[in-house]
């Protein structure tokens, strides 16, 4: 995995989700087409029951992954970060779910973008393989 470009606190700079509700800790990509993320999945995480991620913690951690690309672009234009709102889950399929102490990469391809609503595709990976995926149709909050 490449050197990330925010980990750790600096992620709540991008993100409106915090503590304990945020379901990455890592940025490793973010461009018009293509976001990559991590996360290690704590003990003490609110979506984690019998020692493993749920399937909600999965699909949050995909709509966390996409808000991080749109954060870490208004980052960079020195702009506010918008708050999201997940429209429509579809196509949502988990294979499997992770453990505490794993640790999982999310990547989020941008389908289409326009006035304020996005529709992506995320994939979660344990090493190389893919657990989770779905669509999200997202919705950002106009600035006041």
């Amino acid at each position: 995995m490449q050197k990330p470009l925010l980990a750790g606190e600096e992620i709540f700079t991008i993100i409106p989700q915090q503590p304990p509700f945020t379901m990455i800790d890592t940025l490793y990509e973010s461009n018009q087409e293509v976001v990559r993320t991590g996360f290690t999945i704590k003990e003490d995480n609110p979506l984690v029951k019998n020692s493993f991620l749920q399937e909600s913690g999965l699909i949050e951690n995909i709509a966390q992954s996409a808000a991080a690309g749109i954060g870490y672009d208004c980052k960079v234009k020195n702009q506010p970060v918008p708050l999201g709102f997940i429209g429509a889950v579809k196509r949502c399929t988990i294979y499997r779910l992770p453990c505490i102490g794993n640790k999982i990469h999310t990547e989020i391809t941008v389908i289409s973008n326009l006035l304020g609503a996005s529709v992506v595709h995320g994939e979660v990976f344990l090493k190389d393989e893919c657990i989770a995926e779905c669509d999200l149709n997202i919705f950002l909050q106009k600035p006041l």
